[in-house]
């Protein structure tokens, strides 16, 4: 912060050093300053600033205007900075522009600082103290508020701090009213009423003082110049309050002090509450239950940011207030306050002994002594106690032991742990009905009824966050020419959407960035930890994480890992939908995406290598014959001990892996986007075998095009072989040949030979795929040539299978049958379990051709249970399809009906495979159709 700046907004704008006034410029470059400096040490967004000076109709070059005010204000508050060097005080980030102020240094927030300070005072009885401070906070005006500004912004913000002021007028009086110095105020009371004579509340307290005063007729006369102007000027009669004084005065009653002396200190209840029936109901149940017995001691409602955890503890303490007849005690504990510290429980303790009527110098200063009265205070009496926002139990914990009878509401971020006598509600998100009722209330329902389909996808862009929908509701209704379909385009953007969830001072970053910046600013490590772990799952854009791949992140063990995330999971700013797994709700990873630390490369880098080594790991236990291309990068990995472990992983982490892979080849960052070609190629066969492949196309596109990009020709060879199997796989076979004829070339130029050997028996299948047998069987024996000469003897088998496939393709069985049989005595030495199952398949089909359905069916059964451990979907359709055709032939209807069924349940989105499961479902009934 600059702490020796301090700005004006309570008359004309300005600015000054220590004393020394400061040049502020032209009016909209000191609007400019009025807009940024209300929100201090928070960011403004470039849409705020225009919108702020110019409204809906902003010029051509507004957004450069705005540059110009921004730069001129850095000239003349840092006059002597470099050119190029960063400013101390107003600087850009990717939210927008941030004054670096606190609320201590611009005026208007002082102002609001001590209405808040007073009104709490108040609450708690201490007059004395709110005067003090309404009149410090009065006397920070000079004159009407941003005086001489002109622009929506200036007008809304000079109404409601004018409106301010005249509150802080209406309490100060009040207090002096409860004090009895009636007197002082008379004449400043009758000097308002004459500026707001429509103002009901001003107009009632200078009844009440002067019938304290001892001139009821004046008071009296009063009330009838306000009841002829309200008719006059608004049609409408006199308000409760006012109608109330008036017969007070008439019948020359005591004038009220301070009421029954009973504590009513709730903040209002929403009238336009929507939703959460089913909280309501167990938070009633709890604090006020059927049968009349004592209310739950403690009752907790945690949850993330801006779920409505405060809204809902105020809904449900208005509906019982009535079960707790010697008074409500309120207070918010600023536990995620921006820029304000957390009240000590001393503090809070305090602020409730003074409600409950202990004078301010009788408060013992000692907790554990304000404890015991507050204990003694409350014996005998049942009191409902609501604590917003509390930051921990240990704010609270001197509260906790409290007689029966008297029952504690609380609220917080913070998932509690206390014991019996105690019941916590993890508040939730909104269910897409309720979000919609909501935006209803606020927007109006036939508007929203009227864009169905716009009002569900803006409802899913506010993620059921009632604080978002609130703003949502809050921008369309003062947008009447908005659609629903507008709000939710402008928040389609995800660049965008934080930006566009800003209302007044309603935001969705800043309820985000309390949370955070209470664990950055904490004493305690593990907070910090958590802290720069959220500003790191930011930097990966992926749906879930692990704390092993967090650990990859923080290059930290994954045991201090795993007690972060369960930190950011107790503060609600993660979700654990599973044991080990955790999400980021998507406002959420947007804003931790806001908080991208200084070398956010390395982090990235670690995850990304992470995944691509453990990838690799992974695949190699599950099937250690199938060759991997590229090289491993050096990194800590998952671990896994065997094929079920292996297979259990991959199939955990595939979306991960993807989405990481994805984000990586996007990258502009070289490095980046390199350790995205090796995670893309470690997913080579985990693609294969779930046959995932629209995934492989896209991924291995894009690989290819960085790895062009770089000049990698090694990794561009790679590329071109994933490319053409995913093609291939997919039918395209003229460009999956054209894509393995580069990567041939590519092998031959670098003389790798074992490349070449791969390309070759990929281009034989290939071929083999589009019904070319002979072509196949030519650059198969390519490869088995190569294959022999290298050693290479993986390569050797899978040339011997797609010969024999050709062979068997081309109807000459018993040429099949011979290779193939070599090439699986092979197999079962290496103890290769895929090629074996492959190879016995098509031995298979050729026993079937050589009308041999026995012999097929060993070879089948072996296969189906080799291929369904190694995990290949298509191999496994394959199998089963095989299997009822021989039962078929061996005239076992039954066994091939449920074999097929297998297969066509199997088949779902693989058309080329669904279709011949079909024609072999047809088959079999056709079959048993005419057994009869």
């Amino acid at each position: 912060m600059s702490d020796d700046i301090y700005i004006r907004l309570l008359g004309d704008v300005h600015a000054e050093r220590g004393f020394q006034p400061l040049d502020l410029g032209p009016a909209r470059q000191r609007a400019t300053l009025a807009i940024l400096a209300s929100a201090a040490a928070r960011p403004v967004p470039m849409s705020q600033l225009v919108d702020g000076m110019w409204g809906d109709e902003p010029p051509r070059n507004a957004e450069q205007s705005v540059y110009t005010y921004v730069a001129g204000l850095r000239r003349a508050f840092e006059p002597d900075r470099g050119r190029r060097a960063p400013s101390r005080w107003l600087s850009g980030t990717g939210a927008g522009y941030v004054l670096h102020v606190g609320p201590a240094q611009v005026d208007s927030l002082c102002f609001a600082t001590r209405l808040d300070e007073a009104r709490e005072c108040r609450g708690d009885g201490d007059d004395r103290r709110a005067v003090r401070l309404l009149d410090e906070a009065l006397a920070l005006w000079r004159g009407p508020a941003l005086s001489g500004l002109t622009g929506p912004f200036a007008e809304r913000e000079r109404s409601r701090l004018e409106l301010l002021r005249l509150t802080a007028l209406e309490q100060r009086s009040e207090s002096l009213l409860h004090l009895g110095r009636h007197h002082e105020i008379t004449e400043d009371l009758r000097d308002l009423t004459a500026r707001h004579p429509l103002r009901e509340r001003t107009r009632e307290l200078l009844m009440l003082a002067l019938y304290r005063s001892g001139r009821q007729a004046e008071a009296l006369e009063v009330y009838k110049e306000g009841r002829l102007l309200l008719l006059e000027e608004l049609g409408l009669a006199p308000g409760e309050g006012l109608r109330r004084c008036h017969e007070l005065v008439l019948r020359g009653e005591p004038a009220p002090w301070r009421g029954d002396g009973v504590p009513h200190q709730l903040p209002r209840h929403l009238a336009g509450f929507v939703g959460r029936s089913c909280e309501l109901d167990e938070l009633a149940r709890r604090l006020a239950p059927d049968d009349g017995s004592p209310p739950t001691p403690l009752v907790i409602v945690s949850g993330p940011p801006g779920v409505g955890k405060s809204t809902l503890a105020a809904q449900v303490a208005h509906l019982v207030q009535d079960r707790f007849p010697d008074g409500q005690l309120f207070v918010n504990c600023r536990g995620a306050t921006p820029e304000l510290p957390a009240l000590t429980a001393l503090d809070v303790l305090g602020r409730f002994l003074r409600g409950l009527g202990v004078a301010a110098d009788a408060v013992p200063a000692d907790p554990d002594e304000a404890a015991a009265m507050w204990r003694s205070l409350l014996h005998g009496r049942k009191v409902l106690v609501l604590l917003d926002d509390a930051a921990d139990l240990t704010q609270i914990r001197p509260l906790l032991s409290t007689p029966f009878g008297t029952a504690l509401l609380v609220t917080s971020r913070e998932t509690m742990t206390w014991g019996e006598d105690s019941y916590q509600l993890e508040l939730g998100r909104m269910s897409p009905a309720e979000s919609a009722a909501m935006l209803a209330g606020l927007a109006g329902e036939e508007r929203v009824r009227a864009g169905a389909g716009d009002t569900a996808e803006l409802v899913r862009l506010c993620e059921g966050l009632p604080l978002a929908l609130r703003i949502a509701g809050a921008r369309l209704a003062g947008r009447p020419d908005w659609s629903v379909a507008t709000m939710a385009g402008r928040l389609g953007d995800e660049r965008r959407r934080l930006h566009e969830l800003v209302a007044g001072d309603l935001a969705v970053r800043s309820s985000l960035a309390a949370g955070f910046t209470a664990l950055e600013r904490s004493s305690r490590p593990l907070d910090r930890l958590a802290a720069r772990t959220l500003s790191l799952l930011g930097l990966l854009h992926v749906p879930e994480i692990t704390a092993e791949a967090a650990a990859a992140l923080l290059a930290a063990d994954p045991a201090d890992a795993d007690l972060a995330l369960e930190r950011l999971t107790d503060a609600h700013l993660l979700d654990r939908p599973r044991p080990g797994r955790y999400q980021l709700h998507d406002l959420v990873r947007l804003f931790a995406g806001e908080q991208r630390p200084g070398d956010a490369k390395k982090p990235v880098l670690r995850a990304l290598a992470y995944f691509a080594a453990s990838t690799r790991l992974a695949s190699g236990v599950l099937d250690p014959h199938r060759a991997q291309r590229g090289t491993a990068p050096e990194s800590a990995v998952h671990m896994v001990t065997g094929q079920e472990e292996a297979t259990a992983w991959l199939l955990e982490e595939e979306g991960v892996l993807t989405a990481a892979a994805r984000q990586a080849l996007a990258a502009e960052d070289d490095d980046v986007a390199a350790m995205g070609v090796a995670l893309t190629l470690a997913l080579e066969w985990p693609y294969q075998r779930s046959y995932r492949t629209l995934e492989m196309i896209e991924l291995s596109s894009m690989a290819l095009a960085v790895c062009e990009r770089l000049g990698d020709v090694e990794n561009t060879m790679h590329a071109q072989g994933l490319l053409a199997n995913a093609l291939r796989m997919r039918g395209r076979i003229e460009e999956a040949v054209e894509h393995l004829r580069a990567e041939l070339a590519i092998a031959r130029r670098l003389g790798d030979t074992f490349s070449e050997q791969r390309a070759l028996g990929n281009l034989a299948n290939a071929y083999f795929n589009g019904d070319q047998y002979e072509q196949a069987i030519v650059f198969a024996e390519q490869q088995l040539a190569i294959a022999d000469l290298i050693g290479a003897r993986v390569g050797a088998r899978y040339a011997m299978l797609i010969i024999g496939e050709a062979h068997q393709a081309l109807g000459r069985p018993q040429e099949a049958r011979k290779i193939l049989a070599l090439g699986l005595a092979e197999a079962e030495e290496a103890d290769d379990r895929t090629h074996q199952a492959q190879l016995r398949a098509v031995l298979g089909r050729v026993h079937l051709d050589l009308g041999e359905p026995e012999h097929a069916l060993p070879h089948y059964l072996i296969a189906l249970e080799l291929i369904e451990r190694a995990g290949y979907r298509v191999g496994r359709l394959r199998d089963l399809v095989g299997l009822s055709r021989t039962y078929r032939a061996m005239g076992k209807l039954d066994l091939a009906l449920a074999h097929v069924t297998e297969a066509v349940a199997g088949a779902d989105g693989l058309a080329e495979w669904e279709t011949e499961a079909r024609e072999e479902q047809a088959a079999v009934h056709e079959a048993r159709a005419r057994r009869g």
